[in-house]
């Protein structure tokens, strides 16, 4: 009954402190209306009876009702809130990946493509109140899965986008066009393409700055991400007899002039992802900067608790009235 009490009015417990007044009063005004008698022995008296000496028990029981009243002045009450949010801003992304064989090189841990995939998973867990859809793109582009609330579903085909899928290459303005085209009949009041590659466009039929100028017709703005470090890396160069990748250093080449273009003429921001930690720096970046407006309702119910002590102070009165006019009459 008393887990999560509040109380509405708290300045009527200053009227507790008549309490301990009336006590005072009480004891001293008994002590004026007994009258003392001074004698040598109280042979022949009969000795006070057990009534008597329980008196004071209907004082108390007054205090405890004014105390409950007092109490139940005060308004104790308990507070359910129930809150409801409402998406005032929402946002649309989509996330253009680069799948082509220059994505499995070492210089992220424990490659370009699986530290990606950990971070961009990280990134969608972050946004529940946004849509997002997912794009691959190597030597041609597809829509892995379009734009959905369903965190489940693009964290799964997240997890299944792997080197192999498409033919190799890196078609930059393909993978543009199919995230432009996944966006451009979206009706979010912010529509955001995030494009990351590590290499340079070099297939595809589709121009970068043309597929740019779609974005900026749409209203589409994309930030863009060059994935490698400075220098070489371990990369694929060739295929053993197995099938198998054989490794070796090469130059890290990433068009850095073209996705700054990218981003400037969209309104977005170019960045460069040189290890797992800067990766992820930018993905937190881009969050910051995209933030979906979130407006959230409040619901107070409040439950009165004075009635079960209005319901006490009647009783205790009850019973001190009763008591005074029957066991106590003869004393008063």
């Amino acid at each position: 009954m008393f887990e999560n009490i509040e109380f509405a009015n708290p300045q009527f417990f200053w009227l507790l402190l008549l309490l301990p007044l009336a006590l005072l009063w009480y004891f001293f005004k008994r002590k004026e209306e007994v009258a003392s008698l001074k004698i040598s022995s109280i042979k022949g008296f009969t000795i006070q009876s057990l009534a008597s000496k329980l008196k004071p028990l209907l004082f108390i029981l007054r205090l405890l009702a004014l105390a409950a009243i007092i109490t139940a002045l005060a308004r104790p009450q308990t507070e359910d809130i129930s809150t409801r949010t409402k998406t005032t801003k929402g946002i649309d992304i989509v996330m253009a990946i680069d799948v082509s064989s220059s994505m499995l090189a070492r210089d992220l841990k424990p490659n370009r493509l699986s530290a990606l995939k950990d971070v961009a998973g990280d990134f969608i867990k972050q946004r529940p109140n946004d849509r997002i859809g997912l794009v691959g793109y190597a030597g041609e582009s597809y829509t892995k899965t379009p734009i959905t609330s369903d965190k489940s579903i693009v964290l799964n085909a997240l997890r299944e986008m792997s080197y192999g899928e498409l033919e190799d290459g890196t078609a930059i303005g393909m993978g543009l066009a199919t995230s432009v085209n996944r966006l451009k009949e979206s009706k979010a009041i912010s529509k955001v393409i995030i494009l990351l590659t590590d290499g340079v466009n070099n297939s595809g039929f589709i121009e970068p700055k043309t597929a740019a100028d779609l974005a900026v017709e749409f209203g589409i703005k994309t930030y863009t991400i060059g994935l490698g470090t400075n220098g070489n890396a371990l990369s694929p160069i060739a295929y053993n007899r197995d099938g198998s990748f054989r490794y070796g250093m090469r130059q890290v080449e990433i068009d850095e002039e073209l996705l700054k273009e990218i981003a400037k003429v969209t309104g977005g921001e170019y960045f460069r992802a040189t290890d797992n930690e800067k990766l992820e720096e930018i993905y937190d970046e881009i969050n910051k900067l995209e933030k979906t407006e979130i407006e959230e309702f409040k619901y107070y119910k409040y439950e009165e608790k004075f009635r079960p002590l209005i319901f006490l102070a009647g009783v205790l009165l009850l019973l001190e009235w009763g008591l005074r006019n029957s066991i106590f009459k003869s004393f008063i």
